[in-house]
């Protein structure tokens, strides 16, 4: 697969998560949710603007002769403009920067597999970001906590290193719950990712949800709910349907997000796409 049309794939990743209804917590085609300066229009704007960088990605992938290391390091550079370019595509509103890294990777990966069918997808990721966390989170406890960001906070107080731990394990929320769930979900294609979601919901440490809560408390909680959902059949379900909309309501009420999560559905969509699954 060239890398023109890897990009196109994760482009069309993006469009679809942000498609998928009704999502607690995240903007679709029916709610901004808790996200009153986004809209679905604002996530379609944002996933072309960043299709530039994810045709940059897939060729370093496709072309690269170093280390893995130096790959990821060479994303990391392309991200800093692709950030700027989808800041300038919404208006300032920070619609995907969690993908705009984590997609990023995985195209490349995908790509560099391509070419050397000795290794794994996974393994590639692994190999690119060994070492990660001990890196990024290297002194962070001496700094002010006015300087911290939202995860690295979260890092500092509990220890969790939330998308960047996610990423150096190679994405097992993707590899190990979100595509084996998707293949084996019923319904039509959005009720499928949206069974894909949950799944992931309860596996993974959203730090997203933690920080909008202001409580390790509401990561229990949420991922009962999903579970829940799952149990009686999911988003096809009439029960499943019923469940979703009280937490939906609970989410907007208690202006929570799950955009870790949505991240970790992108990834998985992705994937799927890819290996010709949706």
């Amino acid at each position: 697969m060239k890398p023109e049309e890897l990009a196109r794939l994760a482009t069309r990743a993006l469009i679809y998560e942000v498609s998928v209804n009704p999502k607690p917590g995240l903007v679709d085609p029916v709610s901004s949710g808790p996200h009153p300066d986004m809209s679905v229009f604002t996530f379609i704007d944002s996933s072309l603007s960043l299709q530039p960088y994810l045709t940059i990605c897939a060729q370093a992938g496709d072309g690269w002769i170093g280390t893995l290391p130096e790959l990821f390091a060479s994303l990391r550079r392309a991200g800093i403009t692709a950030e700027r370019e989808m800041f300038a595509a919404t208006n300032g509103v920070n619609t995907h920067k969690g993908a705009v890294f984590s997609l990023g990777i995985l195209v490349a990966a995908v790509a560099f597999v391509q070419k050397h069918r000795d290794t794994s997808v996974q393994g590639v990721v692994q190999g690119m970001l060994a070492g990660l966390c001990e890196h990024d989170f290297d002194g962070i406890s001496d700094l002010p906590e006015s300087e911290l960001t939202a995860g690295e906070r979260l890092y500092v107080e509990h220890g969790l290193t939330g998308v960047r731990g996610e990423a150096e394990a190679g994405y097992p929320s993707v590899f190990d719950v979100g595509l084996p769930k998707l293949l084996t979900a019923s319904g039509t294609l959005n009720e499928r990712l949206l069974d894909t979601l949950l799944a992931i919901l309860t596996h993974f440490i959203d730090t997203n949800l933690i920080h909008r809560a202001g409580t390790l408390d509401v990561l229990p909680k949420a991922q009962a709910q999903a579970q829940a959902i799952l149990d009686v059949g999911g988003a096809h379900t009439a029960a499943g349907k019923a469940l979703l909309a009280q937490m939906n309501d609970d989410f907007l009420a208690q202006n929570l997000s799950l955009g870790g999560s949505a991240d970790i559905l992108i990834l998985t969509i992705f994937m799927a796409l890819v290996e010709g699954d949706i």
